[in-house]
């Protein structure tokens, strides 16, 4: 039943962004921003939290996701160190995904090469 929730889930998420594709003029780049405020929103108002609950790696690993976990990094970084946390907390919650994005690229980039469009 986890594995049918997270595809639900995760799934409406994306029908949300197909159907911001297709029927706005916003550009790709607006709705992955939007959808990244959307996660620090919905984490603030508690929303985020029981979506994850019920819908577990469906709702964490679409862009909602890393917001919410950029707002769940830096509320703790703020309990933890004061004001000084807004700064860090954001990057040291999203470090290990960013540093796997990063690694996993170059290792893709070394065995496959990049071709133009004709």
């Amino acid at each position: 039943m986890d594995y049918l929730m997270a595809f639900i889930v995760g799934g409406l998420i994306c029908v949300a962004g197909q159907v911001l594709i297709d029927k706005t003029k916003l550009t790709p780049a607006r709705i992955l921003v939007s959808f990244v405020v959307a996660g620090v929103f919905l984490r603030l108002i508690g929303v985020y939290d029981w979506l994850i609950k019920i819908g577990g790696a469906g709702a964490t690993v679409p862009l909602t996701g890393f917001g919410y976990n950029l707002c769940k990094g830096v509320e703790k970084a703020v309990e933890e160190k004061g004001w000084l946390g807004i700064f860090t907390g954001g990057l040291t919650a999203a470090a290990a995904g960013i540093t796997a994005a990063i690694v996993f690229g170059f290792l893709v980039s070394l065995f496959f090469h990049s071709k133009s469009k004709k």
